[in-house]
């Protein structure tokens, strides 16, 4: 295990193996579910002219070589995603784009996790399913599809993630179809836990020793912040079959347009009352022009 991620050989992976690799100079890695014969399941946004297999909204350079690049030459499937489906199959050379190959690491001591300097290669969930459920579940989504890509609350390694074990976490009252939480992932943790543990730590400048001791109380904020968002640590997660999460997601969806429209009508409530107290002022108004009028001529 090294300090940054764990890399790893190709004759060392399996079918069901969560895999990574790194893009964009270490900027993001991006994640998916080694299924065997050389292919890999992952998640991305969804199938648009000119940018199928574009992975996140921050690596912009994504986008030109997904425009620019060529149908695979070693497999004909290579690429294969359902028009209104973010997950996608591809050959394992695709998904590496000539990075390096890493294994993501299940129930490693939290110690161990501290250590690691980036989010989104580890978690202290030992929860791993066997490698058939976990193909399974990877394939099922390929042809169902994995809701919306979101590169905080739902992205590729939440898709690897859930893969692997099953688990979603939850937010919401406890019912049986509360919403999935915010910042599932670790990476999604990383990237927040950065700006908002400089934010938090901001108070205690006065406790701190100059910069060393603040950068020592950022650290720790920032180390907190991403050991309890950790799905093996987390109270908040259940186990969601893959064949209710079609189901499960399209009630998110339902949920999330239903509190749309309840504000959109809240709003437009509001404006109407704002609109009828000025109807009901004006005859006051010219009540007491009229009143002015008649006094002056």
């Amino acid at each position: 295990m090294g300090l940054l991620s764990n890399r790893v050989e190709r004759s060392e992976i399996k079918p069901g193996d969560h895999i990574y690799t790194w893009r964009a100079a270490y900027t993001y890695s991006h994640h998916g579910i080694y299924v065997g014969g050389s292919k890999v399941v992952h998640f991305t946004r969804k199938k648009e002219a000119g940018t199928a297999g574009l992975d996140s909204a921050i690596a912009i350079s994504s986008l030109a070589i997904s425009s620019n690049s060529e149908e695979c030459p070693t497999f004909p499937d290579c690429g294969f995603q359902l028009p209104d489906s973010g997950v996608i199959l591809t050959c394992l050379d695709c998904f590496l784009r000539d990075g390096a190959l890493h294994a993501f690491e299940y129930g490693v001591a939290p110690a161990a996790f501290l250590a690691k300097l980036r989010g989104g290669t580890c978690t202290t969930a030992a929860a791993a399913d066997p490698p058939e459920s976990v193909v399974r579940r990877a394939m099922f989504l390929l042809q169902n599809g994995f809701g919306d890509y979101d590169v905080f609350e739902n992205n590729c390694e939440d898709f690897a993630i859930y893969c692997k074990t099953g688990l979603l976490p939850f937010s919401g009252d406890g019912g049986g179809g509360d919403e999935m939480g915010i910042g599932r992932s670790g990476q999604a943790a990383t990237a927040i836990g950065v700006p908002l543990a400089a934010l938090l730590s901001t108070p205690f400048k006065l406790l701190a020793a100059g910069p060393i001791g603040m950068a020592a109380v950022t650290a720790g904020m920032y180390c907190a912040g991403r050991y309890i968002t950790d799905i093996g640590v987390r109270k908040d997660v259940v186990k969601v079959e893959v064949e209710n999460l079609s189901a499960h997601l399209g009630w998110c969806r339902a949920k999330k347009k239903a509190e749309e429209e309840k504000a959109m009508k809240k709003e437009q409530n509001l404006h109407e009352k704002v609109v009828k107290k000025k109807k009901s002022l004006l005859p006051l108004k010219r009540k007491r022009d009229y009143t002015y009028c008649e006094i002056t001529c």
